[in-house]
């Protein structure tokens, strides 16, 4: 999965993470700095649906906005197309 929270937030004129950080505690998600930093420059291991949920009202997105499918080459396929 592709995590593309910097370009949609990016496309609501929101760029920068604190800007983002207090968007989302007023629609009641208090991010840390650290956490914030982590969503902002990486895709997260993990997160809440709630969290995820919020993330989308704050923005006005749909998840598949955030989160956008990435084709995953299986392991096989791959060392067949570099020999």
């Amino acid at each position: 999965m592709k995590w593309n929270l910097r370009l949609v937030a990016a496309q609501r004129g929101i760029w920068k993470a604190a800007e983002l950080q207090r968007l989302l505690a007023e629609h009641g998600l208090v991010v840390s700095a650290g956490k914030m930093s982590g969503l902002w420059s990486k895709t997260p291991a993990s997160l809440k649906l709630s969290d995820l949920d919020i993330i989308c009202t704050a923005l006005g997105c749909q998840v598949g906005e955030l989160l956008v499918p990435e084709p995953v080459v299986a392991r096989g396929e791959a060392l067949r197309s570099a020999e």
